[in-house]
């Protein structure tokens, strides 16, 4: 099993220490979220299955390829990976150049979580109809894997059209991980169809089975990753479980408050066997 950490969970202040301490205890990834803007109405920012915001807009917010190429200086052996970039926010020409810099910088160190999100504010001031936000994601994914791996690209879609382009450098690694975010049937298939695998919401061994049983019966034999955010693993012994269930990633949170994270940190590296 491989484990990350999930840097969203701590204040942005502790996120150098919080990640040069899973590199050197052996946790496998590194994770930011991000958003692009926060409206202050915040009518619009319900969160799903919720009655209440699931956004503050005095939350601090990052570009997340860019500060991940700042933790990648700090750091040899982690992954970096968002959890998850909001890619169709953007022209795929941003988003593809920010993954390729970010793996470049890190030595193939990226991963690509994207996600079609759920904050409808931010696409409303980024005047993008919030309603195609699905479909712009899948068209995003195929141009961006186009310009990552092919010498010239031209491309005509719904959203997207541009003459020729040539795009280097291309990704360290040759085929730089995209995982799918999201729980919907939409996001489901996004996952098992256009990408290399899924990245799942909080949850525990007894609540991701039917999203597990939705991908097995859409995947098409490809390989394929499972992440799933396990913020009550409770302990090793709960693991072998997890594993059987074909999730190959762990997102854990062993800490209570920012201050005691890189402790936290430790106890979990010795207590699960990373280091």
């Amino acid at each position: 099993m491989k484990y990350g950490v999930p840097l969203g969970l701590v204040h942005p202040a502790a996120w150098k220490d919080v990640a040069v301490a899973a590199d050197e205890l052996g946790f496998e990834s590194v994770w930011l979220p991000e958003h692009l803007v926060f409206a202050t109405d915040l009518s619009l920012a319900v969160y799903p299955g919720t009655d209440k915001p699931g956004i503050k807009p005095t939350t601090p917010l990052f570009d997340a390829p860019a500060y991940l190429s700042h933790l990648a200086a700090l750091t040899t052996r982690v992954r970096l990976g968002t959890a998850v970039h909001l890619f169709a926010l953007r022209h795929p020409f941003v988003s593809a150049r920010a993954f390729a810099t970010l793996d470049a910088v890190s030595g193939g160190r990226a991963v690509c979580g994207v996600g079609a999100g759920w904050y409808r504010g931010e696409w409303d001031a980024a005047q993008i109809p919030f309603e195609t936000r699905g479909a712009r994601l899948d068209e995003a994914i195929l141009v961006t894997r186009r310009l990552w791996t092919e010498p010239a690209v031209s491309h005509r879609g719904r959203f997207y059209s541009f003459d020729e382009v040539a795009f280097d450098p291309k990704p360290v690694q040759a085929h730089l991980p995209i995982l799918a975010g999201g729980e919907s049937p939409a996001a489901l298939r996004r996952a098992a169809r256009l990408c290399d695998g899924w990245i799942s919401m909080p949850h525990t061994l007894d609540s991701i089975g039917p999203q597990l049983a939705h991908l097995a019966a859409l995947r098409d034999g490809r390989p394929f990753s499972v992440t799933a955010h396990a913020y009550s693993l409770a302990s090793p012994a709960e693991v072998p479980a997890w594993a059987a269930l074909g999730v190959d990633r762990l997102i854990v949170r062993p800490w209570g408050r920012s201050r005691d994270a890189v402790s936290a940190l430790l106890a979990f590296a010795r207590a699960y066997g990373l280091s």
